[in-house]
């Protein structure tokens, strides 16, 4: 049984897009959709962490 927010499929474009190398790169959208940073320094991070600095 699948719930919750990762229950649900990625829409590219809206969720994310394909960097020229191939990689998955989420968008601020799809990150305020999870509601929480992870701190791993993600491109389009809209909480503010700095990978650099830790905050």
């Amino acid at each position: 049984m699948s719930s919750g927010f990762f229950g649900n499929k990625l829409t590219e474009g809206e969720d994310y897009y394909l960097s020229p190398e191939g990689y998955k790169v989420f968008t601020e959208a799809w990150h305020l959709k999870r509601g929480y940073c992870c701190k791993s320094g993600c491109r389009h991070c809209p909480y503010g962490y700095d990978k650099r600095t830790g905050r």
